[in-house]
Protein backbone atom coordinates (compact mmCIF):
# COMPACT_ATOMS: atom_id res chain seq x y z
CA UNK A 1 0.00 0.00 0.00
CA UNK A 2 1.35 3.31 -0.99
CA UNK A 3 2.04 5.56 1.69
CA UNK A 4 4.98 8.23 1.26
CA UNK A 5 3.76 11.36 -0.78
CA UNK A 6 5.86 10.27 -4.60
CA UNK A 7 3.84 7.05 -4.36
CA UNK A 8 0.14 8.01 -2.30
CA UNK A 9 -2.62 7.76 -5.29
CA UNK A 10 -4.06 11.14 -3.72
CA UNK A 11 -0.52 12.66 -3.76
CA UNK A 12 1.88 10.92 -6.24
CA UNK A 13 1.17 13.60 -9.19
CA UNK A 14 0.79 16.73 -6.85
CA UNK A 15 4.83 16.08 -5.39
CA UNK A 16 6.09 14.53 -8.38
CA UNK A 17 5.17 12.90 -12.31
CA UNK A 18 4.25 9.90 -13.42
CA UNK A 19 6.73 10.01 -16.05
CA UNK A 20 9.93 10.29 -13.75
CA UNK A 21 8.30 7.82 -11.64
CA UNK A 22 7.79 5.39 -14.40
CA UNK A 23 12.04 5.67 -15.19
CA UNK A 24 12.31 5.00 -11.13
CA UNK A 25 9.64 1.94 -10.63
CA UNK A 26 10.61 -1.19 -9.75
CA UNK A 27 9.57 -2.90 -13.19
CA UNK A 28 11.60 -0.37 -14.91
CA UNK A 29 15.15 -0.57 -12.94
CA UNK A 30 14.50 -5.02 -13.78
CA UNK A 31 14.14 -3.79 -17.71
CA UNK A 32 17.58 -2.15 -17.06
CA UNK A 33 19.40 -5.30 -15.08
CA UNK A 34 18.06 -7.12 -17.74
CA UNK A 35 19.07 -4.99 -20.41
CA UNK A 36 22.57 -4.61 -19.03
CA UNK A 37 22.59 -8.66 -18.09
CA UNK A 38 21.80 -9.29 -22.71
CA UNK A 39 24.17 -6.16 -23.44
CA UNK A 40 26.83 -7.96 -21.05
CA UNK A 41 26.45 -11.44 -22.51
CA UNK A 42 26.18 -10.18 -26.18
CA UNK A 43 29.72 -8.55 -25.89
CA UNK A 44 31.79 -11.25 -24.27
CA UNK A 45 29.89 -13.70 -26.78
CA UNK A 46 31.34 -11.07 -29.40
CA UNK A 47 34.73 -11.68 -27.64
CA UNK A 48 34.92 -14.57 -27.06
CA UNK A 49 34.22 -14.60 -23.55
CA UNK A 50 31.16 -17.10 -23.46
CA UNK A 51 29.69 -19.08 -26.25
CA UNK A 52 27.74 -17.46 -28.62
CA UNK A 53 24.73 -19.68 -27.81
CA UNK A 54 24.77 -18.89 -23.86
CA UNK A 55 24.11 -15.16 -25.40
CA UNK A 56 21.58 -15.63 -27.38
CA UNK A 57 20.16 -17.82 -24.51
CA UNK A 58 20.08 -15.10 -21.67
CA UNK A 59 18.98 -12.42 -24.02
CA UNK A 60 15.82 -14.81 -25.33
CA UNK A 61 14.98 -14.73 -21.38
CA UNK A 62 15.61 -10.93 -20.82
CA UNK A 63 12.22 -10.31 -20.55
CA UNK A 64 10.23 -8.72 -17.48
CA UNK A 65 7.25 -10.47 -18.08
CA UNK A 66 9.34 -13.93 -17.78
CA UNK A 67 10.26 -12.88 -14.13
CA UNK A 68 8.32 -13.91 -10.82
CA UNK A 69 8.57 -9.89 -8.78
CA UNK A 70 7.08 -11.57 -5.73
CA UNK A 71 9.59 -14.59 -5.67
CA UNK A 72 12.17 -11.31 -6.46
CA UNK A 73 10.66 -9.46 -3.94
CA UNK A 74 11.17 -12.59 -1.33
CA UNK A 75 14.59 -13.45 -2.18
CA UNK A 76 15.50 -9.69 -2.05
CA UNK A 77 14.85 -9.59 1.60
CA UNK A 78 16.52 -12.73 2.17
CA UNK A 79 19.70 -11.91 0.51
CA UNK A 80 20.15 -8.03 0.75
CA UNK A 81 20.13 -7.22 -2.66
CA UNK A 82 18.00 -7.43 -5.83
CA UNK A 83 20.82 -8.52 -8.67
CA UNK A 84 21.86 -12.05 -6.95
CA UNK A 85 17.41 -12.74 -7.60
CA UNK A 86 17.52 -11.46 -11.03
CA UNK A 87 20.53 -13.61 -12.14
CA UNK A 88 19.21 -16.78 -10.60
CA UNK A 89 15.81 -16.74 -12.21
CA UNK A 90 17.47 -15.74 -15.62
CA UNK A 91 19.86 -18.39 -15.23
CA UNK A 92 17.14 -20.88 -14.38
CA UNK A 93 14.68 -19.70 -17.33
CA UNK A 94 17.86 -20.46 -19.72
CA UNK A 95 18.16 -24.39 -21.64
CA UNK A 96 20.92 -26.78 -21.27
CA UNK A 97 22.92 -24.87 -18.23
CA UNK A 98 23.72 -22.25 -20.72
CA UNK A 99 22.25 -19.79 -17.87
CA UNK A 100 25.78 -20.30 -16.55
CA UNK A 101 27.42 -17.46 -18.24
CA UNK A 102 24.87 -15.16 -17.45
CA UNK A 103 26.13 -12.05 -14.47
CA UNK A 104 29.38 -13.48 -16.00
CA UNK A 105 32.83 -11.63 -14.44
CA UNK A 106 30.13 -8.82 -12.80
CA UNK A 107 28.85 -7.81 -9.67
CA UNK A 108 26.08 -6.95 -7.98
CA UNK A 109 26.99 -3.71 -8.04
CA UNK A 110 28.35 -3.16 -11.48
CA UNK A 111 24.58 -4.03 -12.79
CA UNK A 112 22.92 -1.86 -10.16
CA UNK A 113 25.10 1.34 -10.97
CA UNK A 114 25.07 0.82 -14.31
CA UNK A 115 21.30 0.89 -14.11
CA UNK A 116 21.59 4.20 -11.83
CA UNK A 117 23.27 5.45 -14.55
CA UNK A 118 20.78 4.48 -17.51
CA UNK A 119 18.11 6.15 -15.11
CA UNK A 120 19.66 9.34 -14.53
CA UNK A 121 20.20 9.49 -17.96
CA UNK A 122 16.51 9.14 -18.78
CA UNK A 123 15.63 11.35 -16.32
CA UNK A 124 18.95 14.59 -17.27
CA UNK A 125 16.71 14.32 -20.72
CA UNK A 126 12.97 14.68 -19.38
CA UNK A 127 14.44 17.18 -16.54
CA UNK A 128 16.41 19.44 -19.99
CA UNK A 129 13.10 19.30 -21.46
CA UNK A 130 11.36 20.50 -18.47
CA UNK A 131 14.04 23.41 -17.87
CA UNK A 132 13.91 24.26 -21.83
CA UNK A 133 10.11 24.93 -21.86
CA UNK A 134 10.31 26.84 -18.61
CA UNK A 135 13.21 29.04 -19.76
CA UNK A 136 10.62 30.19 -22.87
CA UNK A 137 7.67 30.96 -20.68
CA UNK A 138 10.52 33.03 -18.81
CA UNK A 139 11.49 34.43 -22.04
CA UNK A 140 7.91 35.82 -23.11
CA UNK A 141 7.61 37.19 -19.54
CA UNK A 142 10.60 38.74 -19.54
CA UNK A 143 10.38 40.32 -23.22
CA UNK A 144 6.86 41.37 -22.99
CA UNK A 145 7.01 42.98 -19.86
CA UNK A 146 10.76 44.64 -21.02
CA UNK A 147 9.31 48.04 -19.70
CA UNK A 148 6.53 47.26 -17.17
CA UNK A 149 7.45 49.34 -14.21
CA UNK A 150 7.42 47.81 -10.74
CA UNK A 151 8.79 48.98 -7.00
CA UNK A 152 12.06 46.31 -6.25
CA UNK A 153 11.99 45.40 -2.82
CA UNK A 154 14.72 44.77 -0.39
CA UNK A 155 14.25 43.06 3.12
CA UNK A 156 10.38 43.04 1.55
CA UNK A 157 9.76 46.77 1.62
CA UNK A 158 10.04 48.99 -1.61
CA UNK A 159 13.75 49.91 -2.74
CA UNK A 160 14.18 51.40 -6.05
CA UNK A 161 12.04 51.20 -9.44
CA UNK A 162 12.92 48.35 -11.39
CA UNK A 163 11.04 46.36 -13.93
CA UNK A 164 8.62 42.98 -14.30
CA UNK A 165 10.59 42.15 -17.21
CA UNK A 166 14.35 42.90 -15.23
CA UNK A 167 13.08 40.64 -12.49
CA UNK A 168 11.96 37.57 -14.94
CA UNK A 169 15.31 37.68 -16.57
CA UNK A 170 17.05 37.57 -13.83
CA UNK A 171 15.01 33.73 -12.87
CA UNK A 172 16.00 33.27 -16.75
CA UNK A 173 19.84 33.66 -16.40
CA UNK A 174 19.36 31.33 -14.11
CA UNK A 175 17.75 28.82 -15.72
CA UNK A 176 20.22 28.93 -18.54
CA UNK A 177 23.06 28.46 -16.18
CA UNK A 178 20.93 25.17 -14.76
CA UNK A 179 21.00 24.18 -18.27
CA UNK A 180 24.79 24.61 -18.85
CA UNK A 181 25.24 22.95 -15.74
CA UNK A 182 23.44 19.83 -16.71
CA UNK A 183 25.31 19.78 -19.94
CA UNK A 184 28.45 20.11 -18.05
CA UNK A 185 28.17 17.20 -15.45
CA UNK A 186 26.41 14.79 -17.73
CA UNK A 187 29.80 13.31 -19.11
CA UNK A 188 30.90 12.90 -15.69
CA UNK A 189 27.61 11.46 -14.63
CA UNK A 190 26.63 9.29 -17.13
CA UNK A 191 29.00 6.63 -16.73
CA UNK A 192 28.90 2.79 -16.63
CA UNK A 193 30.00 0.52 -13.69
CA UNK A 194 31.47 -2.63 -14.95
CA UNK A 195 34.81 -4.04 -12.26
CA UNK A 196 33.92 -7.14 -11.09
CA UNK A 197 34.44 -7.86 -7.18
CA UNK A 198 36.52 -4.96 -6.04
CA UNK A 199 37.07 -3.26 -9.56
CA UNK A 200 40.27 -5.04 -10.96
CA UNK A 201 38.19 -6.98 -13.82
CA UNK A 202 40.67 -10.02 -12.43
CA UNK A 203 37.95 -12.85 -12.81
CA UNK A 204 37.99 -11.71 -16.96
CA UNK A 205 41.68 -11.86 -16.96
CA UNK A 206 43.16 -9.87 -20.25
CA UNK A 207 39.84 -9.91 -21.56
CA UNK A 208 38.51 -7.26 -18.67
CA UNK A 209 39.09 -4.03 -20.55
CA UNK A 210 37.73 -4.85 -23.85
CA UNK A 211 34.50 -6.39 -22.34
CA UNK A 212 34.14 -3.27 -19.91
CA UNK A 213 34.59 -0.85 -23.14
CA UNK A 214 32.18 -2.78 -25.11
CA UNK A 215 29.97 -3.09 -22.55
CA UNK A 216 29.52 0.70 -22.06
CA UNK A 217 29.52 1.20 -25.99
CA UNK A 218 27.03 -0.82 -26.12
CA UNK A 219 24.67 0.64 -23.62
CA UNK A 220 25.92 4.33 -24.89
CA UNK A 221 27.34 5.39 -21.70
CA UNK A 222 30.98 6.56 -20.86
CA UNK A 223 33.35 4.28 -19.49
CA UNK A 224 35.24 5.13 -16.62
CA UNK A 225 38.81 5.71 -15.98
CA UNK A 226 38.49 3.34 -13.00
CA UNK A 227 36.02 1.67 -10.47
CA UNK A 228 33.49 3.96 -8.53
CA UNK A 229 32.56 1.36 -6.48
CA UNK A 230 33.27 3.40 -3.22
CA UNK A 231 34.10 7.03 -4.73
CA UNK A 232 30.21 8.04 -5.27
CA UNK A 233 31.04 11.73 -6.48
CA UNK A 234 29.37 11.24 -9.74
CA UNK A 235 25.87 10.05 -8.03
CA UNK A 236 26.99 13.54 -5.39
CA UNK A 237 27.17 15.84 -8.08
CA UNK A 238 23.25 14.75 -9.38
CA UNK A 239 22.16 15.27 -6.18
CA UNK A 240 23.66 18.89 -6.26
CA UNK A 241 22.62 19.79 -9.59
CA UNK A 242 18.83 19.04 -8.58
CA UNK A 243 19.14 20.84 -5.43
CA UNK A 244 20.39 24.39 -7.38
CA UNK A 245 17.76 23.72 -10.28
CA UNK A 246 15.12 23.28 -8.32
CA UNK A 247 16.14 26.15 -5.84
CA UNK A 248 16.11 28.76 -8.69
CA UNK A 249 12.50 27.65 -8.64
CA UNK A 250 12.20 28.07 -5.06
CA UNK A 251 13.08 31.40 -5.37
CA UNK A 252 10.35 32.56 -8.18
CA UNK A 253 7.62 30.84 -6.12
CA UNK A 254 8.49 32.63 -2.88
CA UNK A 255 7.87 35.54 -5.24
CA UNK A 256 4.93 35.08 -6.40
CA UNK A 257 3.64 33.86 -3.14
CA UNK A 258 4.80 37.61 -2.01
CA UNK A 259 3.26 38.60 -5.24
CA UNK A 260 -0.26 37.07 -4.82
CA UNK A 261 -0.41 38.93 -1.10
CA UNK A 262 -3.36 40.76 -1.00
CA UNK A 263 -2.03 43.97 -0.32
CA UNK A 264 0.01 43.63 -3.11
CA UNK A 265 -1.35 41.92 -5.73
CA UNK A 266 0.81 42.32 -8.26
CA UNK A 267 1.31 38.85 -10.35
CA UNK A 268 -1.12 35.86 -9.48
CA UNK A 269 -1.23 32.20 -10.82
CA UNK A 270 -3.54 30.65 -13.40
CA UNK A 271 -6.82 30.84 -12.26
CA UNK A 272 -8.75 27.42 -12.76
CA UNK A 273 -12.35 26.87 -11.34
CA UNK A 274 -11.63 25.60 -7.51
CA UNK A 275 -8.31 26.08 -7.70
CA UNK A 276 -6.53 27.24 -4.59
CA UNK A 277 -9.76 27.90 -3.14
CA UNK A 278 -10.20 27.82 0.81
CA UNK A 279 -12.42 24.90 2.51
CA UNK A 280 -14.05 27.94 4.85
CA UNK A 281 -13.40 31.19 3.13
CA UNK A 282 -15.12 31.60 -0.12
CA UNK A 283 -12.97 34.85 -1.42
CA UNK A 284 -9.26 33.01 -1.02
CA UNK A 285 -7.51 31.93 -4.22
CA UNK A 286 -4.14 30.89 -2.62
CA UNK A 287 -1.11 30.04 -4.47
CA UNK A 288 -0.94 25.96 -5.80
CA UNK A 289 2.37 25.34 -7.39
CA UNK A 290 4.29 28.05 -5.47
CA UNK A 291 3.37 26.39 -2.23
CA UNK A 292 4.26 23.07 -3.43
CA UNK A 293 7.25 24.37 -5.05
CA UNK A 294 8.28 25.83 -1.90
CA UNK A 295 7.32 22.17 0.31
CA UNK A 296 9.27 20.12 -1.89
CA UNK A 297 12.78 22.60 -2.64
CA UNK A 298 14.25 22.31 0.89
CA UNK A 299 13.27 18.08 0.60
CA UNK A 300 15.35 17.92 -2.36
CA UNK A 301 17.98 20.12 -0.74
CA UNK A 302 18.37 17.81 2.33
CA UNK A 303 18.15 14.64 0.57
CA UNK A 304 21.05 16.47 -1.89
CA UNK A 305 22.64 16.38 1.13
CA UNK A 306 22.55 12.58 1.81
CA UNK A 307 24.01 11.66 -1.12
CA UNK A 308 26.91 13.70 0.46
CA UNK A 309 26.92 12.00 3.56
CA UNK A 310 26.88 8.84 1.16
CA UNK A 311 30.25 9.43 -0.14
CA UNK A 312 32.03 8.54 3.06
CA UNK A 313 32.05 4.95 2.16
CA UNK A 314 34.82 2.15 4.02
CA UNK A 315 37.69 0.65 1.83
CA UNK A 316 36.44 -1.32 -1.89
CA UNK A 317 32.76 -1.79 -1.60
CA UNK A 318 30.73 -0.15 0.91
CA UNK A 319 28.54 -1.57 4.07
CA UNK A 320 25.66 0.78 4.61
CA UNK A 321 26.67 4.04 2.70
CA UNK A 322 26.32 3.18 -0.95
CA UNK A 323 22.52 1.57 0.02
CA UNK A 324 21.85 5.38 1.38
CA UNK A 325 21.32 5.90 -2.65
CA UNK A 326 18.93 2.86 -3.26
CA UNK A 327 16.51 5.34 -0.49
CA UNK A 328 17.46 8.72 -1.93
CA UNK A 329 18.32 8.57 -5.69
CA UNK A 330 14.22 7.68 -6.80
CA UNK A 331 13.05 10.35 -4.27
CA UNK A 332 15.09 13.40 -5.06
CA UNK A 333 14.73 12.83 -9.18
CA UNK A 334 10.72 12.47 -8.47
CA UNK A 335 10.81 15.81 -6.21
CA UNK A 336 12.80 17.72 -8.55
CA UNK A 337 10.38 16.73 -11.39
CA UNK A 338 7.56 17.72 -9.51
CA UNK A 339 9.21 21.00 -8.47
CA UNK A 340 10.12 21.42 -12.43
CA UNK A 341 6.37 20.47 -13.13
CA UNK A 342 4.75 23.02 -11.19
CA UNK A 343 7.49 25.58 -12.66
CA UNK A 344 6.40 25.13 -15.86
CA UNK A 345 2.80 25.67 -15.24
CA UNK A 346 3.32 28.64 -13.10
CA UNK A 347 5.50 30.34 -15.16
CA UNK A 348 3.44 29.56 -18.29
CA UNK A 349 0.19 30.30 -16.88
CA UNK A 350 1.40 33.46 -14.68
CA UNK A 351 -0.85 37.12 -14.86
CA UNK A 352 0.68 39.79 -14.49
CA UNK A 353 -0.96 43.50 -13.59
CA UNK A 354 0.93 46.24 -15.08
CA UNK A 355 -1.58 48.85 -13.76
CA UNK A 356 -1.00 47.42 -10.18
CA UNK A 357 2.41 47.62 -10.14
CA UNK A 358 2.05 51.42 -11.25
CA UNK A 359 0.09 51.74 -8.80
CA UNK A 360 1.60 50.21 -5.98
CA UNK A 361 4.70 52.64 -6.65
CA UNK A 362 2.84 55.54 -5.20
CA UNK A 363 1.99 54.15 -1.92
CA UNK A 364 5.27 55.85 -0.69
CA UNK A 365 3.91 59.25 -1.73
CA UNK A 366 7.07 59.18 -4.29
CA UNK A 367 9.70 57.73 -2.09
CA UNK A 368 10.30 54.79 -4.16
CA UNK A 369 12.64 57.70 -6.23
CA UNK A 370 13.87 59.02 -3.20
CA UNK A 371 17.52 57.56 -4.78
CA UNK A 372 16.52 59.30 -8.05
CA UNK A 373 16.66 62.08 -6.29
CA UNK A 374 19.77 62.38 -4.50
CA UNK A 375 21.16 61.05 -7.24
CA UNK A 376 20.32 63.95 -9.10
CA UNK A 377 21.30 66.47 -6.46
CA UNK A 378 24.12 65.02 -6.12
CA UNK A 379 26.54 66.49 -8.76
CA UNK A 380 25.36 70.38 -7.83
CA UNK A 381 25.72 69.78 -4.18
CA UNK A 382 27.73 66.52 -3.44
CA UNK A 383 26.43 63.52 -2.79
CA UNK A 384 26.71 63.51 0.85
CA UNK A 385 25.06 66.68 1.22
CA UNK A 386 22.30 65.29 -1.51
CA UNK A 387 22.10 62.13 0.92
CA UNK A 388 20.96 64.02 3.97
CA UNK A 389 18.71 66.34 2.61
CA UNK A 390 16.80 63.69 0.46
CA UNK A 391 16.27 61.74 3.79
CA UNK A 392 15.03 64.53 5.69
CA UNK A 393 12.46 65.36 3.23
CA UNK A 394 12.04 61.95 3.05
CA UNK A 395 11.10 61.56 6.91
CA UNK A 396 8.73 64.66 6.33
CA UNK A 397 6.75 62.62 3.57
CA UNK A 398 6.34 59.55 5.88
CA UNK A 399 5.39 62.35 8.79
CA UNK A 400 2.97 64.34 6.90
CA UNK A 401 1.78 61.70 4.37
CA UNK A 402 2.62 64.91 1.64
CA UNK A 403 4.48 63.49 -1.66
CA UNK A 404 8.48 64.19 -2.02
CA UNK A 405 7.47 65.72 -5.27
CA UNK A 406 5.66 68.77 -3.23
CA UNK A 407 7.95 68.41 -0.61
CA UNK A 408 11.24 69.13 -2.76
CA UNK A 409 9.75 71.86 -4.78
CA UNK A 410 8.78 73.58 -1.52
CA UNK A 411 12.53 73.19 -0.27
CA UNK A 412 14.95 76.05 -1.13
CA UNK A 413 18.39 74.30 -1.30
CA UNK A 414 16.23 71.75 -3.97
CA UNK A 415 14.55 74.41 -6.42
CA UNK A 416 17.97 76.49 -6.34
CA UNK A 417 19.10 73.92 -8.83
CA UNK A 418 16.06 72.12 -10.20
CA UNK A 419 13.14 73.16 -11.58
CA UNK A 420 9.43 71.64 -11.08
CA UNK A 421 9.65 69.91 -14.55
CA UNK A 422 13.08 68.84 -13.71
CA UNK A 423 12.10 67.69 -10.43
CA UNK A 424 8.69 65.53 -11.42
CA UNK A 425 11.41 63.79 -13.94
CA UNK A 426 13.30 62.56 -11.31
CA UNK A 427 10.47 61.44 -9.03
CA UNK A 428 8.84 59.32 -11.98
CA UNK A 429 9.55 56.05 -11.47
CA UNK A 430 9.66 55.23 -15.18
CA UNK A 431 12.85 57.22 -15.43
CA UNK A 432 15.07 55.45 -12.97
CA UNK A 433 15.33 51.34 -14.24
CA UNK A 434 18.64 52.18 -15.46
CA UNK A 435 19.90 49.48 -17.48
CA UNK A 436 17.30 47.21 -16.81
CA UNK A 437 16.11 46.89 -20.08
CA UNK A 438 20.15 46.15 -21.92
CA UNK A 439 19.95 43.88 -19.06
CA UNK A 440 16.42 41.51 -20.07
CA UNK A 441 17.71 42.22 -23.84
CA UNK A 442 21.36 40.73 -23.02
CA UNK A 443 19.62 37.38 -20.89
CA UNK A 444 16.70 37.46 -23.88
CA UNK A 445 19.77 36.92 -26.78
CA UNK A 446 21.70 33.99 -24.75
CA UNK A 447 18.27 32.25 -24.37
CA UNK A 448 18.07 32.59 -28.09
CA UNK A 449 21.49 31.25 -29.12
CA UNK A 450 21.26 28.57 -26.39
CA UNK A 451 18.58 27.01 -28.46
CA UNK A 452 19.74 28.43 -32.19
Amino acid sequence: MPATAIDSMILRDVFATTAMRRIFSDEHRLKLYLDIESALARVQAELGVIPAAAAEEIARHCAVDEFDLEKLKRDTERIGAPVQPVVAQLTALCRDDLGQWCHYGATTQDIMDTATALQMRAAFAMIDAELADIAEALADLAGGHRDTVMAARSQLQHAIPTTFGFKMAGVLAAVLRDRARLAQLSPRVLVGQFGGAVGTLASLGDKGPAVHAALMAELGLAAPEIAWHTARDRVAEAGAFLALATGTCGKLARDVTLLMQTEVAEAAEAAAPGRGSSSTMPQKRNPVSSVMIQAAVPVVRQLAGTLFEAMVEDHERASGAWQIEWIVVPEIFCLAAGVLAHTRALVSGLTVDAGRMRSNLGITNGLVTAEAVAMGLAPVMGRATAHHLVAELSREALKSGRALADLLKESEAVTRHLDPDAIDQLCDPANYTGSAGAAVDRVLALHAARDA
